[in-house]
């Protein structure tokens, strides 16, 4: 026989709260809340895809269209043929990659230093490094671009991944994470003989991958919006990114198409787009951790 086993929660629960009337009415309005904050961070981006199916008048028409009279498809042909877009999505893809590359190894390196090995003065090291973050870059564009300019690199791809190799926010952020992990780890390895460089290869980067994958997205993305970095070194038309590019051929065009811009605008969005969507997982999940500690 099997007997039936009653539970019954104490008055006052969370299960009990949430069956309260006030309670569902108030997840209710939070939904629709959510929901409208969400349709209205996303009103821009269509109307911007909605604009590069437009023709050239009728983008900052009024009252505001927003879907095209005669859908416009030849927009993208026309951008692809009559620009270098090829070459500048080439250009930035190559420039993203190998800074986000870079950024991960230094920052991750960095961090398991100042979270896992103690020295004098690492604490105070840190602190100094973690306060460039509060420094604005264009209080030192001009020194640091006549260094550029001494070393010959001024009008190249390598000044960018110079400069952005590494990454004060990069080093804190996954300090944060080193730190939740248990330092007994550290220290067992320690014990089976294994060095710093091997506990942080083998043990303490398969364990960050949440914030890893957090500080990639990160760094691709600001890296891949980045348009005055490009402005002040990259010269030549061939080194171009997409944001230089797009910017001198509107600037460039007399008859200012921006249905054209638009159209650019979205092919240069859709590679961010599907690398958050692939990576929002590791994205939230690192940011969630970072902050936690023990």
């Amino acid at each position: 026989m099997s007997a039936t086993r009653m539970i019954v929660l104490p008055h006052g629960t969370r299960a009990d709260r949430d069956t309260r009337p006030a309670a569902r009415v108030g997840r209710v309005v939070g939904s629709i809340l959510l929901v409208a904050f969400a349709l209205a961070l996303l009103t821009p981006f269509f109307w911007m895809v909605m604009s590069s199916f437009k023709g050239p008048n009728e983008v900052f028409s009024v009252p505001v269209r927003w879907l095209p009279e005669v859908w416009h498809v030849d927009n993208y042909f026309a951008l692809w043929i009559d620009t270098d877009m090829a070459i500048w999505l080439r250009n930035t893809i190559i420039l993203s990659t190998v800074v986000t590359f870079l950024q991960v190894l230094t920052g991750s390196f960095a961090a398991y230093g100042f979270a896992k090995v103690r020295f004098p003065g690492r604490d105070v090291l840190f602190l100094l490094y973690l306060g460039t973050i509060a420094v604005p870059w264009q209080s030192y564009m001009i020194p640091q671009y006549v260094m550029m300019a001494q070393f010959k690199l001024t009008n190249t791809l390598v000044a960018m991944i110079v400069l952005q190799a590494f990454g004060a926010f990069g080093v804190f952020l996954m300090k944060q994470f080193f730190e939740t992990i248990p330092e007994e780890l550290s220290e067992a390895a320690r014990l089976d003989g294994l060095g710093e460089y091997s506990i942080w290869a083998r043990i303490m980067l398969p364990l960050a991958v949440p914030a890893l994958g957090a500080l990639a997205l990160i760094t691709f993305v600001n890296t891949w919006n980045d348009y005055l970095g490009p402005l002040l070194y990259l010269r030549d038309k061939s080194i171009w990114t997409v944001q230089l590019g797009l910017k001198n051929f509107v600037a460039n065009n007399v008859t200012a198409d921006y249905s054209m811009l638009f159209t650019g605008l979205t092919i240069s969005v859709i590679p961010i787009a599907i690398i958050f969507l692939l990576g929002q997982r590791f994205f939230v999940e690192g940011i969630a951790t970072s902050g936690l500690k023990g």
